[in-house]
């Protein structure tokens, strides 16, 4: 029941971040990002802990857990990139949404919100390493809030705060990304 708090309130935090961003523009709101991450971190590291728990004392569970973990770990990592790194950080995520232009480069280049599948990656294969079919589908619910997140985002926040978004929406696709030759 902690993790489903954790995990909506996360979300429900996201929400309500982006909003003030845009239209409220109350300083006090700005660390909901930071605490719905925190939420997730929480959740993330419940259901490792969780893993490992359940799979002690099952002879063949440490390989099955290995390959789970690991899994969540490169989705992890690659999530991290596409949020932090491959977005310019300081334009992204300390500055007032100010009708900055839309990032096109690499990972942005090809689809429209990229995180979508690494966080898809990271919890599924998180639900996965419990072996156990409730965490798999809470799992699956973070990320379809995720996807309804991203949805949220290119329809009514991002349209406001980048200046070039509607051009950027057209020309790159939302969660398929385009391969184009030579890329």
């Amino acid at each position: 029941m902690l993790d489903w708090m954790l995990g909506l309130g996360a979300f429900a935090m996201f929400f309500i971040y982006d909003w003030n961003r845009v239209f409220v523009k109350k300083s006090w709101m700005n660390p909901l990002f930071a605490a719905g991450n925190m939420c997730l971190a929480v959740v993330a590291v419940r259901l490792v802990l969780e893993a490992f728990s359940l799979s002690l004392g099952k002879p063949g569970a440490g390989l099955s857990l290995a390959f789970w973990l690991c899994l969540s770990a490169v989705c992890l990592a690659g999530l991290i990139y596409t949020l932090y790194f491959a977005l310019p950080f300081d334009s992204t995520y300390c500055r007032e949404a100010d009708q900055h232009k839309a990032c096109r480069s690499g990972i942005y280049g090809w689809c429209r919100h990229p995180g979508i599948w690494w966080f898809f990656g990271c919890f599924s294969c998180l639900g996965m390493s419990t072996g156990t079919g409730e965490r798999v589908v809470f799992c699956l619910v973070l990320s379809l809030l995720n996807l309804l997140y991203a949805w949220y985002q290119d329809r009514y926040i991002f349209v406001r705060e980048f200046s070039d978004y509607e051009d950027y929406r057209r020309s790159v696709p939302f969660l398929l990304p385009k391969m184009k030759k030579g890329r």
